[in-house]
Parts: C-alpha cells; structure tokens; sequence
C-alpha cells in the first residue's frame, strides 16, 4: 500500500456514516451506558461501553526513551547526479528517479511534551520507501555526537534525563558525565553556540552522521558520509526568543512546519556524500569511523547527489508520525555498515525498541511497511499480524518449495578483520583539535563570545568540583575558551554567593549551612 493509498483510505474513515464498534459492529446509542433502570448499576453486557473504555485504556504506547517530541511529513527524493560509480543501490540508478519518503524531526532528551525551542540537538530521520526495501538514514542536525563508544549510550541518555530521586533535570548530571567524557567537548561545543536552538525544523542541515560503506556494482566499496544541507537557508533562535517561546508556544517547531507544507512553501534539502577510500581510511591521521569528528570538506569534498522536497502533511499523526518507526539496520543493497562503534550499537537498539514499543509485527504498520517491495521471509505470527501472514507458504527455511539458496547479487562486500577481539579504551583518543579549529577557525567573535555564555550559564548551576573538571577539559581545547567560561562562572558564582549570604542575614542556621557550601 503506498503512501497516497494511505491517505485516502484515512480520508474516507473520517467521517463515518454509521457509528461502530472496533470490530464494525453497527452502535444504536453511544451517548448513554446500559444500566439496570435509570438508576441502576452498569451492566457487563454493555460491549459498547467496554470497547469504548478499553480502547482508551490503551491509546498511549510507550513514549520514545530518546527523540520523543517530534514532528514528521511526507514527500520525495530526487536523484539529481549520477553516483553509480560509488553505489549500486537502486535509490539512486539513474537520474530523475524519485522515491517517496517520510521525515522525523525530533528534539532528543525531552519527554513528548517538552519544548521544541530547547538547547538539545535535533533528531532528522528520513525513511526511502525504495524498490528494494526500506532504507532508514537516522541522522541529527550536527554531523557529530557526544561519544563514540556504543556501550556509553544508555549512560549518556540517563544523564540528560530526570535525577532518579528528585525527578528533575539536574545539571550535575549533566556535566558530570560529559566533563568525565572529554570525546564529548566537539558536540558540546556544537550544542552551545548558536546552533544549539534552530529557528524550526526547516531551518537546519542534517547528517547521517555515522560513517557508511557505499559499494557499485563491480562490487568495490568506499566509506561515506551523508549531508543534506536546507534550502531554506541556516536560521537559529536567539536564546531570549527560545525562552519566550518554550513558554508561549511550546509546539512551535511541529506548528512551523506544518503550516509551511499546509500554505504550500515547501521545503527542500539537497543532498550531498563524501567519499573516502580504503586506503584513505588507513591512512588518515584519525580513526575515520569516530562519531565525534568530521571529516574535512577541503580533504573529502561534498559530492553532490539529489534533494527532497516534503509535500505532505500526516492525515493523522498518532498513526503516521507517532508509530513511525526508523531503524538503520534497514539498508538496501549496496549500502552497508561500517566499523562505526555507534552504528554498531544502533544496528541492534533501534529495532529491538521499536519491538518493544510498537510490537513484533511494527513493520507491517502502513507507515513503516516497505510498500515498494513484497516482503518474503520466514517470520510468522505474533500480536497484531496485519497481513495474510504470508498464507500457506512454508515458515521454514531451507525448504523443497519457494526461494532460491543463493542471491548473490544481493550479498554483503566482503571486510578483513585480523585485529585481537577485546574491549579497546578510545577515551584518549584525541579529542580536542577539532574542537579547536571549530572555537578558533568556525566560530568569529561574536559567536565565541555567546558560545561561552551560554555554556557558563548552564554549566553555573553544577557542583564546583564539576565546573572545575570542565573548564580543565576546556583548557586543553584552547586557553583563551577555558578562561573565558572561567571568568563568567565566577562571575556567577559570586554572585550566588553573595545571595546565600544575603539570605543568611535574614534566614538563620539553615542558610548558614547553604553559604558554608559555597
């Protein structure tokens, strides 16, 4: 079912003529439950009470763990330069081909109902509905990430989450765990400055972030990364009006691109890979599948390749934005994994969450169903089996019956790995140069200046200890970035303290015992 017979079948349910059970059972009176008299207790007969009630009982699945608040739409890829010589996927085998997609914009740390104008960095997910299966490129708005070390991932999530005891955002937390990570100064750094908090969702880039395996059709693979730069040109909220909005329009983000695509401005990306051989990835001089570092545009130029316009807004969201399901372990022949700590992990976390929140058979829900394609395997059964269950076909494998053994077109490249099995410590790696070349070389004046003012005064409200640790970390990116923060938490500081003393002239021991920890 395509995406266009998605929609009207939700067009033509939402208004019925004839009010129903769930399973179509025709209702003569839905306003009023069957009781025993006027007076009278409910009765348990009254199936149209208890379909309405258990329903609702059950409307909420579980929220995302990560990237819960979102907004999502609908449109198209179009190929616009050829890349065949790098990938023999067919998403991309000719240009002018367009394949239909779907898109999640997310904030990450947030529960559903936070704010879209918080300093978070965003979710960008896109799903190619292709003639060969799915193909979910799970990305962000910045090309890197806080840690490079998949195990690290529940860790780091826990701490921008909730204090398990207070059930409040606690900034000891969080700078705790990235001053103990120092891999994590380049996205921090990120995070802080003005492109912290975009103007929207249409507003800012995205990546894929990770680095992927492209291989043509001689079968000879090069790693790349994915870019896809907005259209709509580069805007960020000023930390004021982030504020201002998070109170008055918490949605602001969801609102804008909704009535952008309702209005029919459209918006575009273009789309853009960089490519790196085998013997490139040898010999540069850092770990080319590192999630905290980029690769240089001057080394490894953007290669242009197509955009995607989103047309479409969700019929209904619960069903095609919140059930959405994106998993990067869905790559269509001819993109593959590379040795990415982080993919790695995702490679398994993304579709067991979703088992887990939407179901074994989530794949078989309209939105996440690769429509493109006829889905031939031997899984069968479970809750919620929304197909024929592939009917009498056998559910085994090998079998006398259907499917060929070998496809060998369809295989994996072929790797070498000669390298000791073990539990290889990158916390050393280096993790400050190209945080400096952004502080020194990215960022002019101006940006430098609010970069440290933003991080001072959220970093003002953690321990001492902590601030110390991370204008440390901060020292040994460049002095000048160091001792900048530095002087704005004492600033702070003094400040703090100076108020406890204040409170101590009028509030007795208790205060004391506050100034003392000062």
């Amino acid at each position: 079912m395509d995406v266009l017979c998605i929609e009207k079948l939700c067009q033509r349910s939402q208004r019925p003529d004839v009010l129903t059970t769930g399973a179509g059972v025709p209702i003569g009176d839905k306003l009023n439950v069957m009781t025993a008299g006027p007076r009278g207790p409910l009765l348990v007969q009254d199936v149209v009470f208890t379909d309405e009630m258990a329903h609702f009982d059950r409307e909420r699945i579980p929220e995302r763990v990560v990237h819960a608040k979102g907004a999502g739409a609908f449109g198209y890829f179009e190929v616009t330069h050829d890349i065949t010589r790098y990938c023999k996927a067919k998403v991309f085998e000719h240009v002018g081909k367009t394949t239909p997609i779907a898109v999640r914009f997310s904030t990450v740390a947030g529960e559903a109902g936070s704010a879209d104008t918080v300093r978070d960095p965003r979710g960008f997910a896109v799903k190619f509905y292709t003639d060969e299966g799915n193909w979910d490129l799970t990305g962000n708005n910045t090309p890197i990430f806080f840690i490079r070390d998949a195990m690290l991932f529940p860790s780091f999530i826990h701490s921008q989450k909730r204090n398990p005891q207070t059930h409040l955002k606690d900034p000891d937390m969080v700078w705790d765990f990235w001053s103990l990570r120092p891999e994590s100064l380049h996205q921090v750094s990120f995070l802080f400055s003005d492109r912290g908090i975009p103007d929207g969702h249409r507003h800012m880039n995205g990546y894929g972030s990770h680095t992927f395996k492209l291989v043509n059709a001689e079968g000879k693979p090069v790693y790349c990364k994915f870019h896809y730069k907005t259209n709509q040109g580069i805007k960020n909220l000023p930390v004021e009006k982030a504020t201002q909005l998070a109170s008055t329009d918490p949605d602001y983000g969801i609102r804008d691109l909704y009535n952008a695509i309702a209005d029919g401005n459209f918006p575009s990306w273009t789309f853009y890979i960089q490519v790196m051989t085998f013997e490139q990835a040898e010999n540069w001089k850092w770990n080319p599948f590192d999630l905290t570092k980029v690769w240089s545009h001057k080394d490894f130029p953007l290669i242009p390749v197509g955009r995607f316009v989103l047309n479409r807004n969700p019929v209904n969201y619960f069903t095609e934005v919140e059930q959405l399901a994106f998993d990067p372990s869905n790559m269509p022949p001819g993109i593959e994994p590379s040795p990415d700590k982080m993919l790695q992990g995702r490679l398994f976390s993304y579709p067991d969450t979703h088992r887990h929140r939407l179901g074994a058979n989530y794949l078989q829900l309209p939105v996440n169903c690769p429509f493109r394609t006829r889905v031939g395997n031997y899984q069968r059964d479970g809750p919620m089996c929304l197909n024929d269950n592939q009917g009498g076909a056998p559910n085994y494998y090998p079998n006398s019956f259907s499917a060929p053994e070998h496809q060998a077109h369809f295989m994996e490249s072929k790797f070498g790995v000669s390298a000791d099995v073990g539990r290889y410590n990158s916390a050393d790696d280096d993790n400050v140069t190209q945080v400096r070349t952004f502080f020194t070389q990215v960022l002019n004046e101006n940006e430098r200046e609010r970069l440290c003012q933003n991080m001072a005064g959220h970093l003002k409200d953690a321990q001492l200890f902590i601030q110390k640790r991370m204008v440390q970390n901060l020292m040994a990116v460049h002095s000048d970035y160091g001792t900048r923060v530095q002087k704005l938490l004492d600033k702070y500081n003094a400040e703090a303290k100076k108020n406890a003393v204040h409170v101590y002239s009028r509030g007795g021991a208790s205060a004391v015992a506050a100034a003392s920890k000062m």
